[in-house]
């Protein structure tokens, strides 16, 4: 999975960066080709020099250079527009004022800048981009909605009335309501409730960690009637990894909140992972290119470990096993095998001085070399370079119970290395251990950045062969 959906999961800051920068080169773009044609053929476009010798140059460098810093420093909105008037607040009046402040600096300067047809051309034809460029990525943000690119898969929770009353206001093609919770179901004929909702309905008394995992859910939205009861609400739902928009359907909403609801209904962000927008797009685009280029690096070491494997035990090298991802997701995690080819419960932990394990198993563990094929879960999106590591299912199982917030480190993708490991938590499980790896991770998440990501992979390469694995 490429995480798209989770890049725009909370807002559509990511799309909007990603089309004003696209738009800036469309403005310089624009620039260039007019001042070619305008007095020359087609066949000369790709002289720079007509370009640079033009009276558009320097326009070209400050237009495009306001229009930049002015769409970047000052978005307000964090959903993507497609009206009109977007067109007009994002587009028309940045380039309006851009050449006013040009036309201010040339008189300062006592320079000369002559406004004749031609500039005028410029202008409808600097415009007319800006406009098709518009409407090509509306298409493209369609598109991605209708191909279930990026949606929000998300589960409603509140009373039935109120549960119906959001629904019939539901606008957005990005929000998909895949289940809800009744909180008061017990009262009410459940076939009856079903047909009219239309979604799988579920109990607050039901399994939520199975329905989370099942509907392979994003976001739940508390439907907020009476403030009193949200606690009520929530209680079930608060230790696991979703995140939990409050939706107060009852206040009159302020139309210029960032913070809005399908134009009518503000929220508030109770529990909100920090995996997301720009930042989020960045550290999948690092991981992709350091996976690339450590799996280029570790070749000759996977071929060496591969070749002594079969060897001594012959087929199969790789091991696949399933592990719990983002949001509760299973995937198959991959693993050079360390174990002989016998059966036995894989479930057990593999201990120091295991007789199970090969002969070079204990060499590969040592100085986990098992782990490099977790970089093809990373470049399939499954997991990151950095991030909580992934626990087998029976024991996420087991430690849900014991520890209260311990699903609340599936908030992101599962690492190859994280917090807890740079700091010596590797190996062995003991309930103790698992209980630091878990404040680790935690603390990971509220404290995560790309310049934290980068750390602890510079310091897993020193703790690679400080801590040695078991």
């Amino acid at each position: 999975m490429n995480r798209i959906e989770k890049v725009l999961q909370n807002d559509d800051s990511a799309y909007i960066y990603f089309v004003k920068i696209f738009k800036t080169f469309v403005i310089f773009l624009s620039f260039y080709l007019f001042s070619i044609l305008e007095k020359n053929s087609i066949h000369e476009i790709l002289d720079k020099e007509i370009f640079t010798t033009s009276k558009y140059y320097q326009f070209s460098i400050v237009s495009m250079s306001f229009y930049f810093v002015t769409s970047i420093l000052f978005i307000q909105n964090k959903t993507y527009r497609f009206n009109f008037i977007s067109f007009m607040k994002e587009d028309l009046i940045i380039i309006f004022f851009s050449q006013i402040l040009i036309f201010s600096v040339y008189f300062l300067l006592n320079k000369i800048f002559i406004i004749d047809l031609g500039y005028l051309y410029l202008l409808i034809f600097l415009l007319i981009n800006l406009f098709i460029t518009k409407k090509l990525f509306n298409f493209i943000y369609n598109y991605m909605i209708n191909n279930d690119i990026i949606h929000k898969n998300i589960m409603l929770v509140g009373n039935y009335k109120d549960i119906i009353f959001f629904i019939k206001n539901k606008k957005e093609k990005i929000n998909i309501f895949k289940c809800c919770i009744v909180n008061d179901l017990s009262n009410l004929n459940r076939s009856l409730i079903r047909s009219e909702i239309k979604m799988p309905v579920f109990s607050q008394d039901e399994d939520v960690r199975s329905i989370l995992e099942y509907h392979e859910l994003g976001q739940i939205w508390v439907l907020e009637n009476n403030p009193k009861d949200t606690e009520k609400l929530i209680i079930n739902i608060i230790k696991f990894s979703v995140d939990i928009l409050i939706v107060d359907l009852v206040s009159k909403a302020n139309v210029l909140s960032q913070n809005l609801l399908y134009d009518k209904f503000e929220f508030r962000k109770y529990e909100i992972s920090k995996f997301y927008g720009p930042n989020l797009l960045l550290k999948i685009l690092l991981d992709k290119i350091l996976s690339i280029i450590f799996l280029l690096c570790a070749t000759p070491i996977l071929l060496v470990s591969a070749l002594m494997i079969i060897i001594e035990d012959g087929f199969p090298i790789i091991f696949s096993q399933d592990r719990t991802g983002w949001d509760g997701r299973r995937f198959k995690i991959f693993k050079l095998r360390t174990l002989i080819k016998k059966k036995f419960d894989k479930t057990m932990q593999v201990t120091i001085d295991d007789q199970r394990k090969l002969k070079c198993g204990s060499f590969i563990r040592r100085y986990s070399i098992d782990e490099i094929p977790q970089l093809f879960n990373v470049l399939f999106g499954d997991m990151s370079i950095v991030g909580p590591r992934p626990h087998p299912v029976e024991l996420d199982i087991k430690y849900s119970k014991l520890f209260l917030n311990y699903l609340k480190r599936h908030k992101c993708n599962p690492g190859l290395t994280g917090w807890a490991q740079v700091n010596g938590l590797r190996g062995f499980y003991t309930d103790s251990k698992m209980k630091k790896r878990m404040e680790h991770d935690l603390w990971y998440l509220n404290n995560w950045s790309i310049l934290l990501d980068l750390y602890i992979i510079f310091k897993t390469f020193y703790s690679v062969f400080k801590y040695k694995g078991d």
